[in-house]
């Protein structure tokens, strides 16, 4: 393979990887009636920053007492570990 060309080749996959990079950050407002629910996110699938990460999907453990997700609004005291306060 010709130098030019590989270049050419590594510059467009980069350039193809990085949307999957900057969607970091804060999930966008559901279209429900909506409320913030601490305690009960899986690790990597909260929607925001915690006092550890920046951004969202960043969590390290599940039920992450500072990591939260947006669940309708009315149900996150009735989830197993769900708290409408941060837990740390």
């Amino acid at each position: 393979m010709k130098t030019t060309s590989f270049v050419v080749a590594s510059a467009l996959t980069a350039a193809l990887a990085m949307p999957a990079v900057v969607k970091a950050g804060p999930a966008p407002k559901p279209q429900f009636q909506a409320e913030k629910c601490y305690g009960v996110a899986k690790a990597g699938k909260n929607d925001c920053q915690t006092a550890n990460s920046s951004c969202g999907g960043t969590s390290k453990k599940d039920n992450q007492g500072d990591a939260w997700l947006y669940v309708p609004a009315g149900t996150c005291e009735r989830l197993v570990g769900g708290s409408m306060k941060s837990k740390i």
